[in-house]
């Protein structure tokens, strides 16, 4: 782990809402959040329905306007988008992205990604008739979940969410990392979204960064290292080695 970056400090948090990305619930944040419970933050895992990103957002939203006070609010792959559309809430002290989109208002970030490698798991997306995206087990298993215990990687792909074939299509209106202090984890082993993409992104918004050993679910396989990134961006000190 190494910081490549420092952002402003950001102002201490007692909340923490985390947005999960494609392919997933909820429940992908389970270690990481059980981390930040036992660190006495109080912690919401957002549902998103993954059908587009005003409904994603809206979800997002209603988490934010259930908190207390100053609220970290993170987001693993896709959830980038959403907390860049969002991040703006007026309850939000800092952003934390976990080998996450972050695209810039209005911009195309197909066009963007299409100018770094292209990584495996986007051969493995198969589309059904009712509109709706998933990747294939074998997609899921060896470049979505690479680095995850198998056992733990095939409940994973059990509780996959199905995605609307038009959400990665989706625009921001806005790039809430351009006035909040930032943090970023890329994933040097990531088969999903490529690092150097994501190298591009942090340095993009000036992020405080940190580079894991990991593919892409690093909140699966690194949870005391994405939670203490969490903890610095609520103002906190890091988890105990």
């Amino acid at each position: 782990m190494s910081d490549a970056q420092t952002s402003a400090t950001a102002p201490t948090a007692d909340n923490v809402v985390l947005v999960h990305g494609a392919y997933a619930d909820g429940s992908s944040w389970a270690a990481v959040v059980d981390l930040l419970q036992e660190a006495g933050l109080t912690v919401t895992a957002v549902q998103n329905p993954l059908t587009s990103l005003a409904d994603d957002a809206a979800a997002t939203r209603r988490a934010l306007d259930r908190q207390d006070g100053p609220t970290v609010l993170a987001g693993h792959s896709w959830a980038g988008t959403v907390i860049s559309e969002v991040g703006d809430h007026e309850t939000v002290s800092s952003l934390v992205y976990v080998a996450a989109r972050a695209p810039d208002a209005g911009e195309d970030y197909a066009a963007l990604a299409a100018t770094f490698p292209t990584p495996p798991a986007n051969a493995g997306l198969v589309r059904s008739d009712d509109g709706f995206a998933q990747l294939s087990e074998a997609a899921f298993l060896d470049d979505f979940a690479n680095g995850v215990d198998p056992a733990r990687a095939r409940v994973l792909h059990a509780v996959q969410g199905p995605v609307s074939g038009t959400l990665f299509a989706s625009r921001t209106t806005r790039a809430a990392w351009h006035g909040k202090p930032c943090w970023y984890a890329v994933s040097r082993d990531d088969r999903t979204t490529s690092p150097e993409l994501e190298r591009f992104l942090a340095d993009r918004m000036g992020a405080t960064t940190i580079e894991l050993d990991s593919g892409h679910l690093s909140i699966v396989t690194h949870p005391r290292e994405i939670a203490s990134l969490v903890l610095d961006a609520a103002g906190r000190p890091p988890l105990a080695p």
